[in-house]
């Protein structure tokens, strides 16, 4: 399909319902963005070929998609609350303790597959994903100190990757992408000292009452002006627009989100510009390459394994095992990894197909882990009234 207008747009919005019709299906909880891959992987290069994934609008569109997921992210990272900010401490040292044990496997997976890609392993074994995670949590209501404790966890990995990958997939371009990636973080903290001057002025409030009032959506609009230009400058420094999304997503996530943008933002990410970023990555994957070369499919096995591995690491210093797993999800980092290996031509054939094998596998151990945790914490709530009439 050489051409790109409305026609695409239709077909591609309806293979997106993929994604929500997998996950409805009753006990097998398959998330959303599995279906949305599997899809794209029919339509792309894997199945018939549809789809030109090389559209430059197709692309264009998927990287619009990249970048708001990405600021999503972002503004669900827990960092305004006193309590999480409390355990931050012990949750960086099991963090830092997971990147030691995910080095040491990236390092052997490397030189097993002979790919030379030892620290885009670890980077990515070492990863958490808050958009896979924390939505898990606040589904099962899962709480308490450890709970509290594993969400700082995944909130420092999380950012943590993020900021590494683009200086570990390319070696030669990793003095610029350092540059780069310190020019985003110079304008999001130069963002963020001014909101903070226009909220504590009450410009904020102002702003959001008059453009709810009259219907102009400027906190979207808003949003979205920083969130390009931020892109531009991501792609003009050879950075990957995910840091761009998500130090945006961080600010907002740090001011204060309003809902009424969060809804608007939950809208045109998960509504539209999401599902097509999915459907596009599914299209660009060569799984068929796997075939070729089965090594990569037990490099995905291992990456999926060596991630909960290292992150069970937590263990060690007191943490549940349930919660230990739970912290092993991957989602953006893999998928950025993904992404720029393609773009670039920076992975192997098949290698790619590999690194989102790998993740889907921590997800789906997520699930399970998330399930067992929200067992356990059920039987210790009933046990409770039990315990206090015997005593009394």
């Amino acid at each position: 399909m050489a051409a790109f207008g409305f026609h695409t747009l239709a077909l591609l919005t309806a293979i997106g319902f993929a994604g929500p019709l997998l996950a409805s299906v009753p006990r097998l909880r398959i998330p959303v963005v599995v279906g949305e891959l599997a899809a794209g992987l029919i339509i792309g290069r894997t199945g018939f070929g549809v789809v030109d994934v090389a559209n430059p609008t197709f692309e264009l569109l998927a990287n619009i998609g990249f970048a708001l997921m990405m600021f999503v992210v972002g503004t669900h990272v827990p960092v305004r609350g006193g309590a999480l900010r409390a355990a931050v401490p012990k949750a960086t040292g099991r963090a830092v303790v997971a990147g030691g044990v995910a080095a040491a496997l990236g390092v052997g997976l490397a030189t097993g597959f002979g790919t030379g890609h030892a620290a885009l392993y670890a980077v990515l074994m070492a990863s958490s994903s808050a958009a896979v995670a924390l939505p898990v949590i606040d589904s099962l209501r899962l709480r308490g100190p450890h709970v509290l404790s594993v969400t700082a966890q995944i909130a420092v990995a999380d950012a943590a990757c993020i900021v590494l990958l683009p200086l570990v997939i390319d070696g030669k371009r990793a003095p610029t992408a350092a540059l780069g990636a310190l020019g985003i973080a110079g304008c999001a903290v130069v963002l963020y000292a001014l909101l903070r001057v226009i909220d504590r002025r009450g410009w904020t409030q102002r702003v959001h009452r008059y453009s709810e009032d009259r219907r102009f959506a400027l906190e979207l609009r808003f949003n979205l002006v920083v969130l390009f230009a931020l892109a531009a400058l991501a792609v003009s420094s050879h950075v990957s627009i995910m840091l761009a999304g998500f130090a945006l997503g961080l600010v907002i996530a740090l001011i204060g989100e309003p809902r009424r943008l969060a809804r608007q933002l939950f809208g045109i990410t998960e509504g539209f510009f999401g599902p097509l970023f999915f459907v596009w990555l599914g299209a660009t994957l060569q799984v068929r390459d796997l075939g070729s070369h089965p090594k990569f499919i037990l490099l995905g096995i291992g990456l999926g394994l060596g991630a909960v591995l290292a992150h069970c690491a937590g263990r060690l210093f007191g943490q549940p095992l349930t919660l230990a797993v739970l912290s092993a999800s991957q989602l953006g980092v893999p998928v950025a990894a993904a992404t720029i290996g393609t773009e670039g031509h920076l992975l192997a054939a098949g290698e790619s197909s590999a690194l989102m094998f790998g993740a889907l596998l921590t997800i789906a151990a997520t699930s399970i882990a998330g399930a067992v945790a929200a067992r356990g914490q059920a039987a210790e709530e009933t046990e409770k009234p039990a315990t206090t009439d015997k005593s009394t």
